[in-house]
């Protein structure tokens, strides 16, 4: 018999594993490397945590140096995907955006799979949302650097 807990475990890496597939599809289907689709999520994360989305913090999150940071820069911007624009509080500072068309484009692919995600928790009290929040967050904190 598979320990519970670690039963649980490949269960995550199997969402992970599938996450990972969808998003290399994605990619494919719009002539993107995978890469370039883990800084679009950066990017979005870091605007939904209203953080300054700079080329460093993105070079950082994805593990890059400023050359493989301004590829991928320069590649979304290319692609339409992201755009730079002055900080307006320090205008020496370049942050990197999303475009609304990006959005679109990924709300169209991945949003009916976040929707059953979003509809697997609906029936699961606050507890146990709570619960799996305290899972995850520690998950994800087992596998940061």
């Amino acid at each position: 018999m598979v320990d519970d807990n670690l039963e649980l475990v490949h269960l995550l890496r199997a969402v992970t594993v599938e996450f990972g597939l969808r998003q290399a599809e994605f990619a494919a289907a719009n002539g993107m490397h995978p890469t370039d689709v883990r800084a679009l999520v950066c990017l979005l994360d870091a605007a939904r945590a209203a953080e300054p989305a700079t080329p460093g913090l993105l070079g950082a999150r994805l593990g890059l140096n400023s050359a493989g940071t301004t590829a991928v820069v320069d590649r979304l911007e290319r692609l339409g995907h992201v755009e730079r624009v002055r900080d307006p509080d320090d205008r020496r500072r370049v942050l990197v955006r999303v475009t609304p068309g990006a959005v679109a484009l990924g709300r169209e692919f991945f949003g009916p799979m976040l929707d059953g995600v979003v509809q697997a928790l609906a029936p699961l009290s606050p507890a146990e949302r709570e619960t799996i929040r305290a899972f995850l967050t520690a998950a994800r904190a087992a596998f940061t650097p």
